[in-house]
């Protein structure tokens, strides 16, 4: 994970990591919305003080990512959403101890109306890392199928 380039932060490194994902299980690519992006980077800069994973309450999906230092990168955030996949079982569409925390972020990654993300990093204060990426439509409906 640790000592990559700036080179896997761009705005195609999110969106070939989310769409490889939503090709995996048959839902059309999301594209890239620079107003979502501009809302990511607001927030990502009030996060800079603290580097709290805390959301911002905003009008759009979110997934948020925390690493302890900065050379953690966009490929890195979206695969730690992308890995709790093994959690959420697609039969009963239930995250594994019945808490979306388990699997939120990866079915937020994948939801099926959702077609348009933007993402935005900031380097806090203490040297640590937040990424954001904010979604539109939103998804993670409660009894709604992500796909």
């Amino acid at each position: 994970m640790q000592g990559a380039t700036l080179a896997q932060n761009t705005q195609q490194d999110y969106l070939d990591t989310h769409n490889a994902a939503r090709s995996a299980v048959g839902v059309a690519d999301i594209e890239w919305n620079n107003t979502l992006q501009a809302y990511a980077e607001d927030y990502a800069d009030k996060r800079r003080g603290d580097c709290s994973l805390t959301h911002s309450g905003g009008p759009y999906g979110e997934n948020l990512y925390w690493a302890p230092t900065t050379s953690f990168t966009a490929i890195d955030a979206v695969n730690l959403w992308l890995d709790e996949k093994q959690y959420y079982d697609y039969q009963s569409n239930t995250c594994s101890k019945g808490q979306l925390i388990d699997c939120g972020h990866y079915t937020q990654v994948v939801w099926r109306d959702t077609t348009q993300v933007g993402c935005a990093r900031a380097e806090c204060d203490n040297g640590q890392l937040f990424i954001i990426c904010s979604y539109y439509p939103p998804g993670n409906y409660p009894g709604e199928w992500p796909y």
